[in-house]
Protein backbone atom coordinates (compact mmCIF):
# COMPACT_ATOMS: atom_id res chain seq x y z
CA UNK A 1 0.00 0.00 0.00
CA UNK A 2 1.30 3.43 -0.92
CA UNK A 3 2.20 5.66 2.05
CA UNK A 4 -0.28 8.29 0.89
CA UNK A 5 -3.09 5.75 1.20
CA UNK A 6 -2.40 5.50 4.93
CA UNK A 7 -4.51 8.68 5.09
CA UNK A 8 -7.47 7.04 3.36
CA UNK A 9 -10.39 5.30 5.03
CA UNK A 10 -9.25 1.69 5.66
CA UNK A 11 -12.57 0.29 4.45
CA UNK A 12 -12.14 2.10 1.11
CA UNK A 13 -8.60 0.79 0.74
CA UNK A 14 -9.95 -2.72 1.37
CA UNK A 15 -13.01 -2.21 -0.84
CA UNK A 16 -13.47 -4.55 -3.78
CA UNK A 17 -14.61 -2.45 -6.73
CA UNK A 18 -17.89 -3.18 -8.52
CA UNK A 19 -17.43 -5.74 -11.29
CA UNK A 20 -18.98 -4.19 -14.38
CA UNK A 21 -19.65 -5.83 -17.73
CA UNK A 22 -16.49 -6.25 -19.79
CA UNK A 23 -15.75 -3.52 -22.33
CA UNK A 24 -14.52 -4.41 -25.80
CA UNK A 25 -16.00 -2.48 -28.77
CA UNK A 26 -14.68 -5.15 -31.16
CA UNK A 27 -17.41 -7.54 -30.00
CA UNK A 28 -21.17 -7.41 -30.42
CA UNK A 29 -22.80 -6.86 -27.04
CA UNK A 30 -25.13 -9.51 -25.68
CA UNK A 31 -23.89 -9.31 -22.10
CA UNK A 32 -25.11 -5.98 -20.63
CA UNK A 33 -28.92 -6.27 -20.95
CA UNK A 34 -29.12 -3.37 -23.41
CA UNK A 35 -31.69 -2.82 -26.15
CA UNK A 36 -30.16 -3.77 -29.54
CA UNK A 37 -31.74 -0.82 -31.41
CA UNK A 38 -31.13 2.90 -31.15
CA UNK A 39 -33.96 5.28 -30.32
CA UNK A 40 -35.26 7.09 -33.39
CA UNK A 41 -34.08 10.39 -31.90
CA UNK A 42 -30.51 9.14 -31.20
CA UNK A 43 -27.91 11.10 -33.18
CA UNK A 44 -24.88 10.11 -31.16
CA UNK A 45 -21.85 8.47 -32.72
CA UNK A 46 -21.72 5.38 -30.50
CA UNK A 47 -25.43 4.88 -29.83
CA UNK A 48 -27.19 5.75 -26.60
CA UNK A 49 -28.76 2.30 -26.41
CA UNK A 50 -25.33 1.11 -25.29
CA UNK A 51 -23.68 1.89 -21.97
CA UNK A 52 -20.64 4.16 -22.27
CA UNK A 53 -17.21 2.87 -21.29
CA UNK A 54 -17.44 2.04 -17.54
CA UNK A 55 -14.31 4.03 -16.71
CA UNK A 56 -13.52 6.11 -19.81
CA UNK A 57 -9.84 5.47 -20.44
CA UNK A 58 -9.73 7.25 -23.80
CA UNK A 59 -11.33 10.32 -22.26
CA UNK A 60 -8.86 10.21 -19.37
CA UNK A 61 -5.97 9.95 -21.83
CA UNK A 62 -7.22 12.97 -23.81
CA UNK A 63 -7.71 15.06 -20.68
CA UNK A 64 -4.30 14.00 -19.37
CA UNK A 65 -2.78 15.18 -22.65
CA UNK A 66 -4.59 18.52 -22.31
CA UNK A 67 -3.29 19.04 -18.78
CA UNK A 68 0.21 17.62 -19.35
CA UNK A 69 0.07 14.67 -16.96
CA UNK A 70 0.22 10.88 -17.26
CA UNK A 71 -3.12 9.08 -17.69
CA UNK A 72 -2.84 7.03 -14.45
CA UNK A 73 -2.76 10.35 -12.59
CA UNK A 74 -6.11 11.60 -13.88
CA UNK A 75 -9.66 10.59 -12.98
CA UNK A 76 -12.53 12.11 -15.02
CA UNK A 77 -15.70 12.96 -13.14
CA UNK A 78 -18.95 14.88 -13.39
CA UNK A 79 -17.52 18.32 -12.83
CA UNK A 80 -15.28 19.25 -9.92
CA UNK A 81 -18.21 18.62 -7.57
CA UNK A 82 -17.90 14.86 -8.00
CA UNK A 83 -14.13 14.99 -7.46
CA UNK A 84 -14.65 16.90 -4.20
CA UNK A 85 -17.23 14.36 -3.06
CA UNK A 86 -14.98 11.42 -3.95
CA UNK A 87 -12.06 12.87 -2.00
CA UNK A 88 -14.13 13.37 1.15
CA UNK A 89 -15.73 9.93 0.91
CA UNK A 90 -12.40 8.29 0.25
CA UNK A 91 -10.40 9.96 3.00
CA UNK A 92 -12.73 11.16 5.78
CA UNK A 93 -14.23 8.91 8.44
CA UNK A 94 -17.61 10.15 9.59
CA UNK A 95 -17.50 11.63 13.08
CA UNK A 96 -13.71 11.34 13.27
CA UNK A 97 -11.86 13.25 10.56
CA UNK A 98 -11.94 16.90 9.53
CA UNK A 99 -11.28 19.13 6.55
CA UNK A 100 -9.98 22.70 6.53
CA UNK A 101 -11.46 25.36 4.26
CA UNK A 102 -10.61 29.04 3.83
CA UNK A 103 -13.74 31.16 3.40
CA UNK A 104 -14.94 32.97 1.49
CA UNK A 105 -14.54 30.11 -0.97
CA UNK A 106 -16.43 27.57 -3.06
CA UNK A 107 -19.29 26.19 -0.99
CA UNK A 108 -19.15 22.55 -2.12
CA UNK A 109 -16.07 21.76 -0.01
CA UNK A 110 -18.06 22.25 3.20
CA UNK A 111 -21.23 20.67 1.81
CA UNK A 112 -19.42 17.48 0.72
CA UNK A 113 -17.65 17.21 4.08
CA UNK A 114 -20.83 17.65 6.09
CA UNK A 115 -22.71 15.10 3.99
CA UNK A 116 -19.94 12.63 4.84
CA UNK A 117 -20.08 13.55 8.52
CA UNK A 118 -16.63 15.13 8.60
CA UNK A 119 -15.93 18.20 10.72
CA UNK A 120 -15.37 21.45 8.79
CA UNK A 121 -12.75 23.82 10.20
CA UNK A 122 -12.72 27.36 8.81
CA UNK A 123 -9.66 29.59 8.52
CA UNK A 124 -10.77 32.83 6.83
CA UNK A 125 -8.73 34.42 4.09
CA UNK A 126 -7.18 37.72 5.12
CA UNK A 127 -9.47 40.35 3.65
CA UNK A 128 -7.20 43.20 4.70
CA UNK A 129 -4.41 41.61 2.62
CA UNK A 130 -6.50 41.08 -0.51
CA UNK A 131 -7.92 37.74 0.69
CA UNK A 132 -4.44 36.25 1.15
CA UNK A 133 -4.00 32.79 2.68
CA UNK A 134 -3.22 32.72 6.41
CA UNK A 135 -0.73 29.87 6.19
CA UNK A 136 0.16 29.79 9.89
CA UNK A 137 -3.50 29.72 10.90
CA UNK A 138 -4.25 26.89 8.45
CA UNK A 139 -1.46 24.80 9.92
CA UNK A 140 -2.68 25.71 13.40
CA UNK A 141 -6.14 24.38 12.54
CA UNK A 142 -4.76 21.01 11.41
CA UNK A 143 -4.40 18.08 13.76
CA UNK A 144 -3.90 14.31 13.57
CA UNK A 145 -7.42 13.87 12.14
CA UNK A 146 -7.16 16.49 9.41
CA UNK A 147 -7.39 14.69 6.10
CA UNK A 148 -7.90 17.44 3.52
CA UNK A 149 -7.12 21.14 3.15
CA UNK A 150 -9.18 22.64 0.32
CA UNK A 151 -7.86 25.72 -1.50
CA UNK A 152 -9.30 27.42 -4.57
CA UNK A 153 -6.87 29.35 -6.79
CA UNK A 154 -7.98 31.61 -8.40
CA UNK A 155 -10.47 31.71 -5.59
CA UNK A 156 -14.23 31.77 -6.00
CA UNK A 157 -15.78 34.25 -5.15
CA UNK A 158 -12.91 36.67 -4.54
CA UNK A 159 -11.04 36.14 -7.83
CA UNK A 160 -7.50 36.30 -6.42
CA UNK A 161 -4.81 33.66 -6.88
CA UNK A 162 -3.20 32.14 -3.81
CA UNK A 163 0.52 32.67 -3.46
CA UNK A 164 2.36 29.60 -4.78
CA UNK A 165 4.98 29.80 -2.05
CA UNK A 166 2.26 29.65 0.62
CA UNK A 167 0.80 26.55 -1.01
CA UNK A 168 4.22 24.89 -1.10
CA UNK A 169 4.66 25.67 2.59
CA UNK A 170 1.44 23.81 3.33
CA UNK A 171 2.37 20.89 1.10
CA UNK A 172 5.71 20.47 2.85
CA UNK A 173 4.31 20.91 6.35
CA UNK A 174 1.45 18.45 5.73
CA UNK A 175 3.46 15.81 3.86
CA UNK A 176 2.27 12.41 5.07
CA UNK A 177 -0.35 14.10 7.25
CA UNK A 178 -3.07 15.49 4.96
CA UNK A 179 -3.99 16.07 1.34
CA UNK A 180 -3.78 19.60 -0.02
CA UNK A 181 -6.40 20.00 -2.76
CA UNK A 182 -5.96 22.92 -5.17
CA UNK A 183 -9.09 23.73 -7.17
CA UNK A 184 -7.89 25.35 -10.41
CA UNK A 185 -11.29 25.81 -12.05
CA UNK A 186 -10.40 29.35 -13.20
CA UNK A 187 -6.69 29.04 -13.87
CA UNK A 188 -7.04 29.52 -17.64
CA UNK A 189 -8.07 33.13 -16.96
CA UNK A 190 -4.97 33.85 -14.88
CA UNK A 191 -1.27 34.19 -15.60
CA UNK A 192 -0.49 31.39 -13.16
CA UNK A 193 0.83 27.93 -13.89
CA UNK A 194 -0.98 24.78 -12.83
CA UNK A 195 0.49 22.91 -9.88
CA UNK A 196 -0.18 19.61 -11.68
CA UNK A 197 3.48 19.59 -12.73
CA UNK A 198 4.48 19.34 -9.05
CA UNK A 199 2.96 15.91 -8.34
CA UNK A 200 6.36 14.22 -8.23
CA UNK A 201 7.52 16.65 -5.54
CA UNK A 202 4.36 16.48 -3.45
CA UNK A 203 2.59 13.09 -3.13
CA UNK A 204 -0.10 14.76 -0.99
CA UNK A 205 -1.05 17.24 -3.74
CA UNK A 206 -4.39 16.94 -5.57
CA UNK A 207 -5.31 19.31 -8.41
CA UNK A 208 -8.85 19.80 -9.71
CA UNK A 209 -9.47 21.00 -13.28
CA UNK A 210 -12.67 21.49 -15.24
CA UNK A 211 -13.96 22.07 -18.76
CA UNK A 212 -16.93 24.03 -17.40
CA UNK A 213 -15.34 27.47 -17.53
CA UNK A 214 -12.72 28.15 -20.19
CA UNK A 215 -13.90 25.39 -22.56
CA UNK A 216 -17.60 26.23 -22.49
CA UNK A 217 -18.81 22.79 -21.35
CA UNK A 218 -20.56 23.64 -18.08
CA UNK A 219 -23.63 21.72 -19.22
CA UNK A 220 -21.60 18.63 -20.12
CA UNK A 221 -20.20 18.31 -16.56
CA UNK A 222 -16.60 17.22 -17.04
CA UNK A 223 -13.99 17.63 -14.34
CA UNK A 224 -10.59 16.06 -13.75
CA UNK A 225 -8.99 14.98 -10.50
CA UNK A 226 -5.20 14.95 -10.91
CA UNK A 227 -3.16 13.22 -8.22
CA UNK A 228 -0.66 10.48 -7.49
CA UNK A 229 -1.64 7.25 -9.24
CA UNK A 230 -2.50 5.42 -5.96
CA UNK A 231 -5.04 8.14 -5.09
CA UNK A 232 -6.60 7.95 -8.55
CA UNK A 233 -6.72 4.15 -8.33
CA UNK A 234 -8.36 4.29 -4.89
CA UNK A 235 -11.05 6.77 -5.93
CA UNK A 236 -11.72 4.80 -9.12
CA UNK A 237 -13.21 2.18 -6.82
CA UNK A 238 -15.60 4.73 -5.33
CA UNK A 239 -16.84 6.49 -8.46
CA UNK A 240 -19.86 4.73 -10.02
CA UNK A 241 -19.29 2.95 -13.34
CA UNK A 242 -20.70 4.61 -16.46
CA UNK A 243 -20.62 7.97 -14.66
CA UNK A 244 -19.65 9.96 -17.78
CA UNK A 245 -22.51 9.87 -20.35
CA UNK A 246 -21.74 9.01 -23.96
CA UNK A 247 -22.95 12.40 -25.25
CA UNK A 248 -20.57 14.12 -22.84
CA UNK A 249 -17.63 11.98 -23.98
CA UNK A 250 -18.37 12.83 -27.61
CA UNK A 251 -18.74 16.53 -26.77
CA UNK A 252 -15.32 16.56 -25.11
CA UNK A 253 -13.55 14.99 -28.06
CA UNK A 254 -15.27 17.40 -30.44
CA UNK A 255 -14.28 20.38 -28.27
CA UNK A 256 -10.65 19.36 -27.77
CA UNK A 257 -9.64 19.28 -31.44
CA UNK A 258 -6.75 21.66 -32.29
CA UNK A 259 -9.09 23.99 -34.18
CA UNK A 260 -11.58 24.20 -31.32
CA UNK A 261 -8.86 24.68 -28.70
CA UNK A 262 -7.56 27.63 -30.70
CA UNK A 263 -11.06 29.10 -30.79
CA UNK A 264 -11.46 28.64 -27.04
CA UNK A 265 -8.13 30.38 -26.38
CA UNK A 266 -9.30 33.32 -28.51
CA UNK A 267 -12.46 33.46 -26.42
CA UNK A 268 -10.43 33.41 -23.22
CA UNK A 269 -8.48 36.41 -24.53
CA UNK A 270 -11.76 38.16 -25.26
CA UNK A 271 -13.01 37.42 -21.74
CA UNK A 272 -9.84 38.95 -20.29
CA UNK A 273 -10.25 42.10 -22.41
CA UNK A 274 -13.91 42.38 -21.37
CA UNK A 275 -12.97 41.81 -17.74
CA UNK A 276 -10.68 44.83 -17.90
CA UNK A 277 -13.37 46.92 -19.60
CA UNK A 278 -15.94 46.08 -16.91
CA UNK A 279 -13.35 46.67 -14.18
CA UNK A 280 -12.54 50.12 -15.55
CA UNK A 281 -16.23 51.05 -15.63
CA UNK A 282 -16.81 49.80 -12.08
CA UNK A 283 -13.70 51.49 -10.74
CA UNK A 284 -14.89 54.79 -12.18
CA UNK A 285 -18.36 54.47 -10.66
CA UNK A 286 -19.24 56.42 -7.56
CA UNK A 287 -21.62 53.58 -6.67
CA UNK A 288 -18.73 51.11 -6.21
CA UNK A 289 -16.90 51.24 -2.91
CA UNK A 290 -14.25 48.60 -3.64
CA UNK A 291 -13.31 46.56 -6.70
CA UNK A 292 -11.20 43.49 -5.95
CA UNK A 293 -8.47 42.38 -8.40
CA UNK A 294 -9.41 39.24 -10.33
CA UNK A 295 -7.57 36.40 -12.07
CA UNK A 296 -10.87 34.71 -12.98
CA UNK A 297 -13.75 35.26 -15.40
CA UNK A 298 -15.65 37.32 -12.85
CA UNK A 299 -15.23 40.35 -10.62
CA UNK A 300 -16.07 40.86 -6.96
CA UNK A 301 -17.22 44.38 -6.14
CA UNK A 302 -18.38 46.05 -2.95
CA UNK A 303 -21.22 48.46 -3.73
CA UNK A 304 -22.36 51.35 -1.57
CA UNK A 305 -25.88 49.98 -2.07
CA UNK A 306 -25.80 46.33 -3.15
CA UNK A 307 -29.59 46.03 -3.23
CA UNK A 308 -29.80 48.91 -5.69
CA UNK A 309 -27.26 47.17 -7.98
CA UNK A 310 -29.22 43.90 -7.89
CA UNK A 311 -32.44 45.71 -8.81
CA UNK A 312 -30.73 47.76 -11.53
CA UNK A 313 -29.23 44.75 -13.27
CA UNK A 314 -32.47 42.77 -13.03
CA UNK A 315 -34.17 45.65 -14.82
CA UNK A 316 -31.84 44.84 -17.73
CA UNK A 317 -32.76 41.14 -17.42
CA UNK A 318 -29.30 40.36 -16.04
CA UNK A 319 -28.54 38.20 -13.01
CA UNK A 320 -25.46 38.89 -10.91
CA UNK A 321 -24.55 36.95 -7.76
CA UNK A 322 -25.48 38.24 -4.32
CA UNK A 323 -22.39 37.69 -2.19
CA UNK A 324 -23.43 39.68 0.87
CA UNK A 325 -22.46 36.63 2.91
CA UNK A 326 -18.85 37.62 2.08
CA UNK A 327 -19.38 41.20 3.16
CA UNK A 328 -22.52 43.33 3.57
CA UNK A 329 -22.14 44.98 0.16
CA UNK A 330 -20.39 42.37 -2.05
CA UNK A 331 -21.68 41.23 -5.45
CA UNK A 332 -20.02 38.88 -7.95
CA UNK A 333 -20.29 39.70 -11.64
CA UNK A 334 -19.45 37.16 -14.37
CA UNK A 335 -17.89 38.46 -17.57
CA UNK A 336 -20.45 38.06 -20.36
CA UNK A 337 -20.47 38.76 -24.07
CA UNK A 338 -19.62 42.32 -25.21
CA UNK A 339 -23.33 43.03 -25.72
CA UNK A 340 -24.22 41.71 -22.27
CA UNK A 341 -21.39 43.70 -20.73
CA UNK A 342 -22.67 46.85 -22.45
CA UNK A 343 -26.04 46.34 -20.76
CA UNK A 344 -24.36 45.62 -17.45
CA UNK A 345 -22.30 48.80 -17.55
CA UNK A 346 -25.31 50.84 -18.63
CA UNK A 347 -27.45 49.41 -15.83
CA UNK A 348 -24.86 50.31 -13.20
CA UNK A 349 -24.05 53.77 -14.57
Amino acid sequence: MSDILALARPEIVALKAYSHASWDPAYERLHANELPWRAETDRSLAGLNRYPEPHPHELAARLAQLYGVDSPRLLPGRGSDESIDLLVRGFCRAGVDNVVICPPTFGMYAVAARIQGAEVREVPLLRERGFALDTAAVLGACDANTRIVFLCSPNNPTGNSIDAAAIETLLNALAGKALVVIDEAYIEFSRGQSLAGSLDRFPNLVVLRTLSKAYGLAGARVGSLIAAAPIVSLLSKVIPPYSIPQLTIEAVFATLTPVQIRIQRERIAQVLAERERIAAALAASSRVEKLWPSDANFLLADFRDAEWALVATRAEKLLIRDMRSVSPRSLRISVGSPAQNDRLIRSLA
